[in-house]
């Protein structure tokens, strides 16, 4: 044998399992393109756990191979695990897609719906592409993904697309490995594609029919649709995740017809516009903003409005912020260009109902608010709202996480020992579903005050646990009994049910968005939540982990006269305030008790304690510091007031009124029924509110301009805050502030407070992946369950 002869290298085999948001995204084809270059053979598929893969070769090119997998991945997919495991060779030849596996346990992740992307635009507007025009032109890197999947693997049979039969040349596409659309689920053309109509305002009259049926522009739905909007009409659009309505926004008239009909008085309506230079005419844009609004989620981001901005008045009445969205399907981008100016794009709703996503039901609700309706014969299979963020910080603050973010999973701090589903609360409603490390928090449901909304709430959970074939063992809920979400968890069997508490839940939502485990400090400021100790919390202190918290501190509790009367009328808040800043004889010239004739009649009530339980409230001071300024007197929608006050705030003012910090030494308040709650020894710190009272009113009484009262509230609660954490940690040693609730929405409190916490050098924690509102609480809630069941 010639010591020259060259010998092979010898051949070695690997199966790799690949998890994370791997399918619908164009990962597939990345691995056999990968494979093809390294000359591996072998094959690659979907299941129901994710991507298989084996892979045979050289050990060089096997190596090459495992790191450049991941490292250039397709934009949209998110690699959570990567296992490898040697298996014997085969001595096979050629790399090949396999088919499908069906079965086994469901762990393949969902990516959510992805707004169009540069390549699929592109060909949106060449007149010379067989897609020109086509409003539902998609590919592996954009399109629809959650709305439509029904179940896994993430396969066309799978989808609302399986009723559509691809023609030949969507069929080649999907074919090719080296195609964009190979294995793009929803892939289709005019040819085989869903298609629009414009129905009239009964929902079953036609309009002309999709665009080159009859050829000519004069029948394209989109330009008959744009038409409607532009000559003052209201259109229902069905979109992503369902209906919205919408009207021109430069038009006074057409935004007040919408606002009547629907029912809707004052809540600032979104607005879409066609692109970047657009925005920027409306509202101040920063590079968050920038990055927000073209990014792939497409939410609705909250931008400083421009004095002058060119839009009706009635689009953000009194609002110094505006709702902006861009386009984030081909449908919306032919439109924005149709219209060729804002327009409302808002839920597709009544006030207070969820928004409507079959087409039967949104013929019948909408009737009496549409002119015409935009609609196709693709099936939306899960209702998603718009999400909903604001740029804080230098990023991103979601204030609802919906279309474009669920249901990506979000890391636990702590593996979860047994399936969780978490309820969430009331208001504001999503549930999570938790299993391993990894948690499931769904769309936005909404408020869980009628039947549509807790049947959408059901479904979606029953959708979530087939989809991510999570049987919950445990099941955690808010410690209010009357919540439909509570009453849900209580009448579910076979289950070890978790009370949490409402604002425990706020903070260990705060440590699970920045998985951490704690103690922490932890600064929860809402609206109103069920207290341990029977009365509503809301302004609260707590030294807190994952397992359980101590209520440290609150707001001073004064009454809610009238119960949820005062949430809808902020005086009532004004009279119980003053009543106790003042000991019962506040000053008798301020205009706030003048403009009420009952003010005496609720003064007494308060002071009764009938149908007036006490609330350390955050959001409710809020509201009694709005009415006392004169913005507002009553609300149409929840945290209208605190707004108010927010932005009418002038933020050059720096000084902030003198806040006095007590502490209640013979009394045990807040005592805990649950795992780990209770006092700290030596009573409850309390931030007394009734000196922010008594500040405003002397200001206001002297003629300082409210501008500049607003700013001082702000600045005095936010110093007296962390003045409040500074004594904590004196106590404690923690040195870490979480800071959650609907309250630390205020961008104005929420940037003071944060400044002032890290002047005295603490760590803040902030959300920045779901919401501090009640949209995070089901995230909190779980993160708790999960902590305390692998404890006990």
């Amino acid at each position: 044998m010639s010591t020259g002869a060259a010998r092979a290298e010898p051949r070695t085999r690997v199966s790799i399992r690949v998890e994370g948001i791997v399918q619908g995204v164009g990962f597939r084809p990345h691995v056999h393109s990968l494979a093809r270059r390294l000359a591996l053979s072998g094959w690659v598929g979907n299941d129901s756990e994710g991507v298989f893969i084996e892979a045979e070769g050289t050990r060089e090119s096997l190596t090459r191979f495992q790191e450049e997998l991941g490292g250039h991945a397709p934009p949209l997919a998110v690699i959570h695990r990567v296992t490898v495991t040697a298996v014997p060779a085969l001595g096979d030849s050629g790399f090949v897609i396999a088919g499908s596996r069906e079965g086994g346990a469901r762990a393949a992740l969902i990516s959510p719906d992805v707004a169009t992307c540069a390549d699929c635009l592109a060909e949106l507007s060449d007149p010379a592409d067989r897609r020109y025009r086509h409003p539902f032109i998609n590919c592996t890197n954009c399109g629809p993904r959650f709305t439509v999947i029904r179940d896994v693997p993430y396969d066309r049979p799978a989808t609302t697309m399986a009723g559509f039969a691809m023609c030949e040349e969507c069929t080649a596409e999907y074919l090719d490995p080296h195609d964009r659309r190979f294995h793009a689920q929803p892939i289709c053309c005019p040819a085989c594609g869903p298609a629009l109509r414009l129905l009239g305002a009964d929902g079953r009259t036609h309009r002309p029919g999709a665009a080159g049926s009859d050829g000519g522009a004069a029948r394209d739905p989109i330009r008959l649709a744009a038409e409607v909007v532009r000559s003052g009409g209201v259109l229902a659009v069905k979109g992503l995740g369902g209906y919205h309505l919408a009207a021109d926004a430069t038009d006074e008239a057409a935004v007040r017809t919408l606002r009547s009909r629907k029912h809707r008085e004052d809540r600032p309506f979104a607005v879409m516009v066609a692109d970047l230079d657009a925005a920027r005419t409306l509202c101040e844009l920063d590079p968050v903003a920038e990055r927000l609004l073209t990014g792939p989620r497409r939410p609705i981001v909250l931008l400083p409005r421009r004095p002058g901005a060119p839009l009706a008045r009635a689009v953000a009445p009194d609002d110094r912020r505006l709702g902006v969205m861009l386009p984030y399907t081909p449908m919306h981008h032919l439109l924005a260009r149709e219209i060729a100016r804002p327009y409302v794009l808002t839920s597709g709703n009544l006030s207070d109902e969820p928004i409507a996503y079959r087409d039967w039901d949104a013929f019948t609700r909408l009737a009496g608010i549409a002119d015409r309706f935009l609609t196709h014969d693709r099936p939306i299979h899960v209702r998603t709202d718009d999400s909903v963020v604001l740029a804080a910080g230098g990023r991103e603050l979601p204030l609802r996480r919906s279309r474009g973010y669920a249901p990506e999973p979000l890391r636990l701090p702590r593996p979860v020992r047994r399936a969780v589903l978490a309820c969430g609360a009331e208001l504001k409603n999503t549930f999570c579903l938790a299993e391993g490390g990894r948690a499931f928090v769904s769309h936005h449901i909404g408020d869980l005050e009628n039947y549509e909304t807790l049947r959408s709430f059901s479904e979606g959970i029953d959708h979530f646990r087939r989809l991510f074939d999570i049987t919950p063992r445990v099941v955690a809920h808010d410690l209010h009994p009357e919540y439909l979400s509570t009453k849900y968890a209580c009448d579910l069997d076979g289950v070890d049910l978790v009370g949490v508490q409402h604002h425990h839940a706020h903070i260990a939502s705060c440590l699970a968005d920045n998985q951490e485990a704690g103690p922490v400090i932890g600064v929860a400021f809402d609206g109103l939540g069920y207290g341990a100790d029977g009365t509503l919390w809301g302004g609260e202190l707590l030294v807190a982990d994952l397992t359980g918290f101590t209520r440290a501190g609150c707001l001073t509790p004064v009454p809610l006269p009238g119960g949820t009367a005062a949430i809808r009328q902020p005086w009532r808040m004004a009279a119980a305030h003053l009543d106790a800043a003042y000991g019962g004889t506040p000053p008798g010239d301020l205009r706030v008790s003048s403009r009420h004739r009952d003010w005496d009649d609720v003064v007494a009530v308060a002071r009764s304690g009938v149908n007036s339980p006490l609330t350390s409230s955050a959001g409710r001071l809020f509201d009694a510091v709005a009415a006392i300024l004169g913005l507002r007197d009553t609300v149409t929608y929840e945290g209208q007031a605190a707004i108010a006050l927010e932005q009418r705030a002038d933020p050059a003012e720096e000084s902030g009124y003198p806040v006095r910090l007590g502490g209640d030494e013979g009394e045990r308040e807040g005592e805990g029924e649950g795992e780990g709650e209770g006092d700290l020894a030596g009573g409850l710190l309390t931030i007394r509110t009734g000196d922010l009272i008594r500040a405003v009113v002397e200001d206001l009484r002297g003629g300082t301009d409210p501008a500049v009262i607003s700013a001082r509230f702000h600045n005095g609660l936010a110093a007296a805050t962390a003045a409040s954490c500074a004594r904590l940690r004196a106590s404690t040693g923690i040195g870490t502030v979480a800071l959650s609730g609907g309250v630390f929405q205020n961008r104005l409190l929420l940037d003071r407070l944060v400044q002032a916490l890290r002047l005295l050098d603490f760590r803040v924690l902030t959300h920045h992946r779901v919401p501090p509102n009640d949209g995070g609480v089901s995230l909190g809630q779980a993160a708790v369950a999960a902590a305390r069941d692998l404890e006990g």
